[in-house]
């Protein structure tokens, strides 16, 4: 690591950003973030953070200064106003790191693509979604490329599946599974019996780590997929979830569908509903990222086993009894 590789990280107070935040302070990266409010000051975790706002092209520039690394994580919360807000935060991004030289880090998702796809993605497959959502993540890509083509900045994005672990906000775990601060009695699936890939977020924050410390060597615009946890019939991370609760002490959570047919009632009222209907493309059929460039480029992936992630999301979400976890062995699997 350089003397110029001081990153800001865009998104900090979230939870994809403010894990890859955390992850790359612990590895001796100098990290910047901004943060909305006077109180940003006083925060004592090693970050310096700074008072701004992603939506403001001077705050974004004078942020920038002096950092070799932008991590673009931020998003509007609750999937409100992205199509007001989510362009004009990036292309802020963008001029920031065309000043400075920078290169551009994106957490991506398989929101870019449509069934036609499916059930393997590559990289470089064809981007038709079907969703609003989509829409701009298409667009969010073809401008960070258009910027990497002019020589005056890098992009690596990185794709994942769904994200879930400690921090995360907007997610079908967090959101739609199961209910955070409570004792977990139901698991809630989604899809059951199609296969659907996740992301433990640590691992992702790891492999953004690994490929920082590589940048020098991948193409000036760069797309990998990280393959993550593949759930091949939709019930294997909640059947981690039983594993994890009964080994607190708790008793087996039930599965139980998804209630789609309730989303649709009330998703004219709710804007996270309306969203979380959009999506249900993608629990209709196996959606898998192809993770064999990653895998060519680093050898392996960062990957946490899928009962301990299950256990540490849970602590985060306030969802484990306090009981004192079981011997090991009752992590067996449940029939």
């Amino acid at each position: 690591m350089g003397s110029q590789d001081r990153v800001l990280v865009l998104g900090a107070t979230g939870g994809v950003g403010g894990e890859i935040a955390r992850q790359l302070r612990a590895a001796g990266w100098p990290v910047r973030a901004l943060r909305r409010g006077p109180a940003a000051a006083a925060l004592d975790d090693g970050i310096e953070w700074q008072v701004g706002d992603a939506m403001q092209t001077e705050d974004v520039m004078a942020a920038a200064r002096g950092c070799s690394v932008i991590v673009h994580a931020v998003n509007p919360p609750g999937y409100r106003r992205w199509s007001e807000l989510v362009l004009p935060m990036l292309d802020n991004t963008i001029a920031a790191a065309r000043a400075h030289g920078a290169t551009v880090v994106l957490p991506g998702t398989v929101y870019n693509y449509g069934p036609d796809v499916f059930p393997l993605i590559a990289e470089d497959a064809p981007q038709r979604p079907l969703t609003r959502k989509g829409a701009i993540r298409v667009e969010m890509e073809r401008r960070l490329e258009a910027a990497a083509a002019s020589g005056a900045l890098r992009v690596l994005i990185l794709r994942c599946g769904d994200f879930f672990g400690p921090g995360v906000r907007n997610s079908w775990f967090s959101q739609g599974m199961l209910r955070p601060g409570r004792p977990v009695t139901q698991v809630q699936l989604p899809g059951p019996g199609v296969g659907h890939q996740y992301a433990y977020l640590p691992d992702v924050a790891r492999c953004v780590l690994r490929l920082l410390a590589r940048r020098a060597e991948l193409p000036a615009f760069t797309r990998l997929h990280f393959g993550g946890h593949w759930d091949d019939d939709g019930s294997q991370l909640a059947r981690a979830v039983q594993r994890v609760v009964v080994a607190h002490g708790g008793a087996t959570p039930r599965l139980a569908p998804f209630g789609w047919w309730q989303v649709w009632l009330a998703a004219p009222f709710v804007t996270t509903l309306r969203e979380l209907l959009e999506m249900r493309y993608l629990w209709r059929q196996p959606v898998q990222l192809d993770n064999r460039r990653l895998l060519a480029l680093l050898g392996d992936e960062p990957h946490t086993p899928l009962d301990e992630a299950a256990a540490t999301t849970l602590q985060a979400l306030g969802c484990l009894p306090a009981a004192p976890p079981r011997a090991a062995r009752s992590l067996r699997p449940l029939p």
